[in-house]
Parts: C-alpha cells; structure tokens; sequence
C-alpha cells in the first residue's frame, strides 16, 4: 500500500526574486534565460548590485517546487533534500512543513550555508538564474529516505542533481530503488543548460529509460539534435515510456505511452515564467496519482502553469491550487 504519491530528490534553495531589465543583465554579463551556477563570491557580488530593487523570498528548488504544488492540490508528498544548520535552513523547513510535505530535514541538519537561487525576471516575464548550491551540492544517498520511496506511486528526479557527483548517484540510486521496488519514475530535463554541458550525466540518471519525461521543447529539441519538435518527440521515446513536453503559450505536446496528444493551453498575460515548468510537473503528477488520464492530467498542467505565470513568485498560494480542479 502506498503512502505517498510523489517522492522528489532535489537541490534546496532559497530563492530571492527580482524584477529587472535586460539592461541589467547585460551590465552583468548574465546569459538571458538558463541557470547558471556560481560561486558564494559571485552571488553576493551580483546581489549588491541587485540594491535598490525589492526581492521577494521563497523556499525552492525545482523538485521542491513541484512537490509543494503536488501537496497543495491534495496529494501527499516526501522530499529528499540537504540544508545547513542556519537561518535559511530553518526559513526552508518550516515552508516545507507549512505546505504539508514530509522531508527528510527533521534530523540533525550539518553545518555550513544552505543553498540560494538568485531569480531575476525581465519584462517579457523570462526567467535568468544564478545558483549558489551552497551544501544542496553535496545531497547523496544519505539524504535518501528507502522507506518513503518504496512507499510512493512516483519517484521524482531534478535534472539539475546532475551537476554534482553525490546528487547524480543519489538520483540514480533513487532510480534504482524505484525500479526493484514497482515504483513508477521520473524526471524532468530542468534546464537547457543541463541538457547542453550535462549529457552523459543526466543519461546515467535515466538508465534504460523512465516512466515519465518533463521537458521544455528548448530542451527537447537540443537533446535530440534536431529542430522539429515532432522529430524530437518521436526521438525522445528512446529514453521515457511516456513524457510531457512543454510549448509555452502553445500549450503541451504529452505522449502516454500509445498516443501523442495535444493539449492546448489558455492564452494569459504573463509577467513572470518561474517556476511554470515545475508547476506543470506537479499538477501533471497529481493529476496521473489520482485517477487522471495523460490528455486530463496535461489539461490541469497546462492550466495551473498558466495561472502561476501570471503573477510574479514560483509558486502559487495554497488555496489557489485546489480551484483550478
């Protein structure tokens, strides 16, 4: 009998979002639209010239996102993750528990400094990303918690582990208890960078192919070389049983495994692109665990990111989650 619908493993990080220009990016010699990892130096550099502008603060991480949204729709979920014994680990597990989410993080937290994401959103509502993974870098099979994932419908793996030697191998232990254990797997692609400078690694974290794939169509079409999304979905069945990609204002294209179907999104203003991708993967996952077909579940996915990109923050709050049902 399972517990959980959906246990995540993924990088812990505060985020502070700021609204800026591109001008500003280009002062800072910030590539528009990926993440990228820096150091604590270049964080702190990048956040004193960031004075002036009003942040907002979040827990969050990729994987975390999505989890939360899986838990404030009505499901239950687990989180696997790593944060220091400091300020921003207490900020960061008390929004954890706030949104319903078992973690790991109840037992003695290291010491050191927590992890911090750097979100800053131009006008045309793109996100640009600078990660400090501070000690989110060394999560590893310690931070694994077998029992919760044994007792789960879905495994869920962030492809920005894939950065770290001790988080690709805790994702791919992860993978692999899920498998020996009948649980269901996925993972999502996170960013174009990871599928650029990253290959090798996120395909030891797909082994011989999950059950559910979470791309955006930049990612798809990078990964399979090819620059024809239907050429990319017919290519991406190689490494997933069944996937969802993407397509911004364009809606999802998803593929459940016998069909390819499109699901078309409803048209809105966007300000802020952030976390709409996690917020597809949850709802999509809560959608699957509780009786959703894949055409339904894209329907909720496509809707709820849409709702979210419409206001500034990666999340939603929790009581907006359970009307969009």
């Amino acid at each position: 009998m399972t517990k959980y619908d959906v246990y995540a493993i993924g990088n812990a990080l505060v985020d502070m979002e700021f609204a800026i220009d591109d001008e500003f990016l280009a002062r800072q010699n910030i590539d528009k639209g990926v993440m990228t990892l820096v150091d604590e130096a270049q964080q702190q550099q990048l956040y004193e010239a960031l004075a002036g502008h009003t942040g907002k603060m979040a827990s969050g991480g990729s994987a975390a996102n999505t989890i939360i949204a899986v838990s404030h729709f009505g499901g239950k979920a687990f989180y696997s993750c790593k944060v220091a014994n400091d300020a921003a680990g207490d900020f960061y597990v008390q929004d954890l528990v706030r949104a319903g989410v078992d973690t790991n993080l109840h037992q003695e937290r290291d010491p050191g400094t927590s992890g911090r994401c750097i979100v800053m959103i131009t006008p045309d509502a793109e996100r640009t990303m600078h990660t400090f993974l501070g000690i989110s870098e060394k999560v590893s099979e310690v931070e694994l918690h077998e029992d919760a994932l044994k007792a789960s419908k879905y495994v869920y793996l962030e492809g920005y582990l894939v950065t770290s030697p001790t988080a690709r191998a805790a994702a791919i232990k992860a993978r692999q208890i899920a498998e020996a254990s009948g649980v269901k797997t996925a993972l999502t692609f996170s960013d174009p960078n990871m599928v650029t400078f990253f290959r090798e690694g996120l395909k030891d974290m797909l082994g011989d192919g999950v059950d559910l794939l979470f791309c955006n169509e930049t990612e798809a079409l990078t990964w399979t070389g090819t620059d024809d999304i239907e050429a990319a979905a017919e290519e991406l069945k190689a490494i997933a049983r069944s996937f969802a990609i993407t397509l911004g204002a364009d809606g999802a294209l998803v593929y459940d495994g016998h069909a390819m179907h499109k699901v078309p999104a409803t048209p809105v203003k966007a300000v802020d692109t952030n976390g709409a991708g996690d917020m597809f993967a949850g709802a999509f996952l809560y959608g699957l665990t509780h009786g959703y077909g894949y055409v339904r579940a894209g329907a909720l996915a496509t809707k709820a990111a849409g709702r979210l990109v419409t206001q500034f923050g990666p999340r939603l709050k929790p009581d907006e989650h359970k009307p969009l049902l």
